[in-house]
């Protein structure tokens, strides 16, 4: 039985929930097996491979080998075990932050320094009038990547 989840009207936002959590299980142990040096090197040395030794999805692998962190996070990662990847690349975790807003770093740091992103078009649809309704299916995250 789903429950309600009125949270999933934000826009563009998918939040980590029990569904997610589950969904993303063997794709946010994979990021944790880098925190081990051996582990990070066989990735590094071949990370197709690497990643077929995980029960994850072709969705799951893709968003890993293309880096598309909004695709990954709609496919249950969890962006404190993602990190592991960027971590991994010798990436920071603003670094990060700024791929999964279509952002340069410099864009994404100013941003953050100017107070984070404007409210405007990031509440809650039924706040703006939308008749969407409340419950919408998972994949927000997928939408912004299109855009």
């Amino acid at each position: 039985m789903a429950l309600d989840k009125p949270y999933l009207d934000i826009p563009g936002t998918t939040i980590f929930d029990a569904e997610q959590s589950r969904k993303g299980y063997h794709l946010n142990q994979f990021c944790m097996s880098l925190m081990k040096a051996e582990n990070r090197e066989r990735f590094k040395a071949d990370e197709r491979a690497y990643l077929d030794e995980w029960p994850m999805t072709e969705e799951q692998k893709q968003g890993v080998l293309t880096r598309d962190l909004n695709r990954c996070i709609a496919a249950g990662g969890n962006i404190y075990f993602l990190a592991k990847i960027g971590a991994t690349d010798g990436k920071s975790f603003q670094y990060m932050a700024a791929t999964m807003t279509g952002m340069t770093q410099e864009e994404y740091m100013a941003m953050m320094l100017a107070g984070g992103r404007s409210i405007e078009g990031n509440r809650y649809l039924g706040e703006n009038g939308d008749a969407q309704p409340q419950n919408q299916p998972q994949g927000q995250a997928r939408k912004l990547k299109d855009h």
